[in-house]
Protein backbone atom coordinates (compact mmCIF):
# COMPACT_ATOMS: atom_id res chain seq x y z
CA UNK A 1 0.00 0.00 0.00
CA UNK A 2 1.36 3.16 -1.26
CA UNK A 3 1.29 6.22 1.31
CA UNK A 4 -0.45 9.24 0.09
CA UNK A 5 1.07 12.64 0.05
CA UNK A 6 0.16 16.43 0.25
CA UNK A 7 1.21 18.48 -2.43
CA UNK A 8 0.42 22.79 -2.48
CA UNK A 9 0.43 24.72 -5.69
CA UNK A 10 0.15 28.28 -4.92
CA UNK A 11 1.60 31.77 -6.51
CA UNK A 12 0.49 34.53 -8.43
CA UNK A 13 1.13 32.80 -11.40
CA UNK A 14 -1.12 31.13 -13.77
CA UNK A 15 -2.09 26.94 -13.80
CA UNK A 16 -2.14 26.23 -10.24
CA UNK A 17 -5.27 24.18 -11.12
CA UNK A 18 -4.51 22.98 -14.56
CA UNK A 19 -1.39 21.53 -12.80
CA UNK A 20 -3.71 19.87 -10.57
CA UNK A 21 -6.66 18.27 -13.25
CA UNK A 22 -3.28 16.90 -14.87
CA UNK A 23 -2.71 15.11 -12.03
CA UNK A 24 -6.13 14.26 -12.08
CA UNK A 25 -5.99 12.86 -15.65
CA UNK A 26 -2.68 11.05 -14.55
CA UNK A 27 -4.79 8.90 -11.73
CA UNK A 28 -7.58 8.21 -13.78
CA UNK A 29 -5.46 6.75 -16.87
CA UNK A 30 -3.73 4.76 -13.95
CA UNK A 31 -7.11 3.39 -12.71
CA UNK A 32 -7.31 5.49 -9.93
CA UNK A 33 -10.09 7.84 -8.43
CA UNK A 34 -9.70 11.53 -7.99
CA UNK A 35 -12.35 13.95 -6.82
CA UNK A 36 -12.39 17.89 -7.36
CA UNK A 37 -13.79 20.45 -4.88
CA UNK A 38 -13.79 23.30 -5.99
CA UNK A 39 -13.87 26.75 -3.88
CA UNK A 40 -14.25 30.33 -4.52
CA UNK A 41 -14.44 30.05 -8.48
CA UNK A 42 -17.09 31.59 -10.48
CA UNK A 43 -19.75 29.19 -11.88
CA UNK A 44 -17.93 27.62 -15.09
CA UNK A 45 -18.91 25.35 -17.73
CA UNK A 46 -17.75 21.99 -16.11
CA UNK A 47 -19.98 19.44 -18.75
CA UNK A 48 -16.62 18.14 -19.83
CA UNK A 49 -15.49 16.40 -16.74
CA UNK A 50 -19.04 14.65 -17.02
CA UNK A 51 -17.02 12.18 -19.77
CA UNK A 52 -14.31 12.09 -16.86
CA UNK A 53 -16.72 10.04 -14.80
CA UNK A 54 -16.44 7.85 -12.31
CA UNK A 55 -12.55 8.13 -12.18
CA UNK A 56 -12.54 11.83 -11.96
CA UNK A 57 -15.22 13.90 -10.29
CA UNK A 58 -16.02 17.37 -9.66
CA UNK A 59 -18.31 19.39 -6.89
CA UNK A 60 -19.10 22.88 -6.49
CA UNK A 61 -20.65 23.77 -3.05
CA UNK A 62 -21.14 27.45 -3.70
CA UNK A 63 -24.63 28.01 -5.45
CA UNK A 64 -23.69 31.93 -7.07
CA UNK A 65 -22.33 31.92 -10.21
CA UNK A 66 -20.52 35.32 -9.18
CA UNK A 67 -17.28 35.09 -8.01
CA UNK A 68 -17.48 35.23 -4.01
CA UNK A 69 -15.42 39.27 -4.23
CA UNK A 70 -18.50 40.02 -6.09
CA UNK A 71 -21.13 39.10 -3.69
CA UNK A 72 -23.24 41.61 -0.97
CA UNK A 73 -22.00 40.74 2.35
CA UNK A 74 -25.75 39.08 2.36
CA UNK A 75 -24.72 36.55 -0.33
CA UNK A 76 -21.38 36.48 1.10
CA UNK A 77 -22.66 35.08 4.79
CA UNK A 78 -24.92 32.33 2.63
CA UNK A 79 -22.13 31.12 0.70
CA UNK A 80 -19.98 30.67 3.81
CA UNK A 81 -22.21 28.32 4.82
CA UNK A 82 -21.74 26.52 1.57
CA UNK A 83 -18.60 26.41 2.00
CA UNK A 84 -17.98 25.51 5.25
CA UNK A 85 -20.47 22.22 3.82
CA UNK A 86 -17.44 21.93 1.55
CA UNK A 87 -15.19 21.62 3.54
CA UNK A 88 -17.26 19.13 5.36
CA UNK A 89 -17.23 16.70 2.73
CA UNK A 90 -13.70 17.28 2.22
CA UNK A 91 -13.44 15.88 5.54
CA UNK A 92 -15.30 12.76 4.80
CA UNK A 93 -13.50 12.29 1.30
CA UNK A 94 -10.43 12.27 3.64
CA UNK A 95 -11.42 10.50 6.40
CA UNK A 96 -12.36 7.26 4.42
CA UNK A 97 -10.08 7.46 1.37
CA UNK A 98 -12.97 7.31 -0.99
CA UNK A 99 -10.32 8.62 -3.75
CA UNK A 100 -7.03 8.25 -4.91
CA UNK A 101 -6.46 12.05 -5.32
CA UNK A 102 -8.70 14.96 -3.72
CA UNK A 103 -7.91 18.64 -5.19
CA UNK A 104 -9.03 21.00 -3.23
CA UNK A 105 -8.93 23.96 -5.81
CA UNK A 106 -8.42 27.77 -5.10
CA UNK A 107 -8.88 26.09 -1.15
CA UNK A 108 -6.05 28.11 0.17
CA UNK A 109 -8.38 31.89 -0.95
CA UNK A 110 -10.93 30.08 1.77
CA UNK A 111 -8.22 30.83 4.38
CA UNK A 112 -7.49 34.19 2.95
CA UNK A 113 -10.84 35.08 3.29
CA UNK A 114 -10.59 33.96 6.81
CA UNK A 115 -13.76 32.13 6.18
CA UNK A 116 -11.45 28.39 7.92
CA UNK A 117 -8.61 28.92 9.85
CA UNK A 118 -5.28 27.12 9.27
CA UNK A 119 -5.95 24.85 11.84
CA UNK A 120 -9.12 24.03 10.46
CA UNK A 121 -6.90 22.73 7.26
CA UNK A 122 -4.02 21.19 9.44
CA UNK A 123 -6.66 19.10 11.07
CA UNK A 124 -8.37 17.99 8.12
CA UNK A 125 -5.41 17.29 6.67
CA UNK A 126 -4.34 15.39 9.89
CA UNK A 127 -6.87 13.27 9.59
CA UNK A 128 -6.83 11.74 5.91
CA UNK A 129 -6.61 8.16 4.94
CA UNK A 130 -2.66 7.45 5.07
CA UNK A 131 -2.82 6.50 1.36
CA UNK A 132 -5.23 9.78 0.15
CA UNK A 133 -3.33 12.01 -2.28
CA UNK A 134 -3.85 15.62 -1.55
CA UNK A 135 -3.94 18.49 -4.00
CA UNK A 136 -4.35 21.89 -2.75
CA UNK A 137 -4.07 25.17 -4.90
CA UNK A 138 -4.65 28.87 -3.99
CA UNK A 139 -2.66 32.09 -3.82
CA UNK A 140 -1.56 32.32 -0.59
CA UNK A 141 0.38 29.51 1.87
CA UNK A 142 0.65 29.29 5.60
CA UNK A 143 4.32 28.09 7.55
CA UNK A 144 1.65 25.75 8.99
CA UNK A 145 0.21 24.49 6.13
CA UNK A 146 3.57 24.26 4.09
CA UNK A 147 5.06 22.41 6.65
CA UNK A 148 2.43 19.48 6.75
CA UNK A 149 2.74 19.42 3.49
CA UNK A 150 5.07 16.99 0.84
CA UNK A 151 5.89 19.62 -1.78
CA UNK A 152 5.24 23.43 -2.19
CA UNK A 153 5.60 24.44 -5.62
CA UNK A 154 5.56 27.83 -5.70
CA UNK A 155 3.65 29.03 -9.37
CA UNK A 156 5.04 32.62 -10.20
CA UNK A 157 5.59 34.49 -13.56
CA UNK A 158 9.35 35.58 -14.54
CA UNK A 159 7.89 37.80 -17.08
Amino acid sequence: MEKGTIQIYHGIGQGKSAAALGNAIRFAAEGKTAIIIQFLKSEVNTEYFEKLEPEIKIFRFERTKEGFDDLSEEQKQEEIINIKNGLNYAKKVLGTGECDLLILDEFLGVLDEGIVSEQDIIEALEGRSITTNVIITGLNITPGIAGVADSVLNITPEK
